[in-house]
């Protein structure tokens, strides 16, 4: 699934991320876990943010999540995306493992979304290749 253009620019991983986008491009949505208290986090960092343990391990996101918030773009921040206005920018929660993801709600009108309301991972395809984590009402 493409949702935005094939010109707006995919993700760069970098030394922290390039692990959780490796997964993402196997269509594995995982999430970097402390391996020493268990805590999860995101984005990924090289400490844990609660024990400061360098000890890293990655746990499997449930398929749904909940809307935790949204906003509406209605000014193209970029001009690949022009054709695409209004599209939503979402914070998807997964409060069993205590992280959020921001993200899209493809399939979506503005005044479709709730907060609260539980969202279905699915996989798009950014501009470089990468497969990137998208969701859709369930």
């Amino acid at each position: 699934m493409t949702y935005m253009p094939p010109d707006v620019p995919g993700p760069d991983p970098s030394f922290d991320d390039r692990e959780y986008w490796e997964r993402c491009q196997h269509r594995r949505l995982s999430f970097q876990a402390c391996a020493s208290c268990g805590k999860c986090r995101h984005p990924p960092g090289p400490l844990c943010p609660y024990c400061g343990s360098d000890r890293v391990a990655w746990v499997d996101a449930p398929p749904v999540g909940e809307l935790f918030s949204y906003t509406v773009i209605h000014h193209p921040a970029h001009e690949a995306v022009r054709s695409r206005v209004p599209y939503n920018v979402a914070i998807v929660a997964f409060p069993e493992l205590g992280v959020r993801v921001i993200s899209n709600v493809v399939n979506a009108a503005p005044g479709d979304l709730q907060f609260g309301m539980p969202l279905r991972l699915v996989w798009g395809e950014a501009g470089n290749g990468q497969s990137i984590p998208l969701f859709e009402k369930i």
